[in-house]
């Protein structure tokens, strides 16, 4: 499971924009936005939005103790 936390970090290390993700994962502006706030969202949604995010070099850390991240990729992004 990502979380809005994780998927929020994730544009963040792109420096993208909300229009920038909405755009590249096919997902609504507002989509976007209610995902990242509230972890909400159709599930093919997320998974649009997560599979933008991994193309461009993210990975996602899961919960493992230390808690939940994200990263880019060695030579990713």
């Amino acid at each position: 499971m990502v979380t809005s936390a994780q998927i929020r970090a994730a544009r963040g290390l792109l420096n993208w924009t909300v229009r920038d993700l909405a755009d590249k994962s096919g997902v609504h502006r507002n989509t976007v936005t209610r995902v990242e706030t509230e972890a909400t969202a159709p599930g093919h949604s997320i998974a649009a939005i997560r599979t933008a995010l991994e193309s461009a070099g993210v990975e996602f850390i899961p919960e493992n103790g230390g808690g939940a991240g994200v990263r880019l990729r060695k030579g990713g992004g």
